[in-house]
């Protein structure tokens, strides 16, 4: 595991578009329980100086694995909510609204969500935004969060039909 790690530390940033340090991501996929793997994670996500297809590999895998650990969790959810910044990159922010669903409890997360799907510049990003919505599951805030788009003329009817699914 800290062989892994260290490989990925000291992998120069090189003009193979980060094809290295994605199958580093990749081997220490199974390795998330580590606490170095996931603290590697979080601070390649974080990072937006880091090549943008290993952000996006990290978020992939931690929508699909969130961590287990309450602190974890609420330490990823943010970390990921943040990458949603105008300023950021913008298949990067894509990801990020997709993977916001499992972290939707975590404080913060539901309004840095619900203002992308709502607002954001980017089509791309609301529609991941919603998708997290829709896998964060019914609750008054989704549910409240649903209404309001079913009169958004790009969201309405991905909204009604997710509506008359859950009610």
């Amino acid at each position: 595991m800290a062989h892994l790690v260290a490989s990925f530390e000291s992998t120069p940033d090189g003009d193979d578009d980060g094809d290295a340090k994605v199958g580093i991501i990749l081997e220490l996929e199974d390795h998330l329980s580590d606490p170095r793997a996931l603290t590697l994670f979080a601070s390649v996500i974080a990072d937006p100086a880091e090549h943008d297809l290993v952000r996006i590999e990290c978020l992939k895998i931690l929508r699909l694995q969130p961590p287990a650990a309450a602190d974890d969790r609420r330490r990823i959810g943010r970390i990921i909510a943040d990458t949603l910044q105008p300023t950021e990159d913008y298949l990067v922010r894509q990801y990020a609204a997709g993977a916001l669903g499992p972290y939707a409890q975590e404080p913060g997360v539901f309004d840095v969500m619900s203002s992308a799907v709502t607002g954001d510049d980017d089509i791309d990003v609301r529609h991941n935004a919603l998708a997290s919505v829709i896998e964060a599951g019914p609750d008054n805030r989704t549910i409240a969060l649903l209404h309001q788009l079913t009169n958004d003329p790009e969201l309405a009817a991905a909204a009604t039909r997710t509506l008359r699914t859950w009610l």
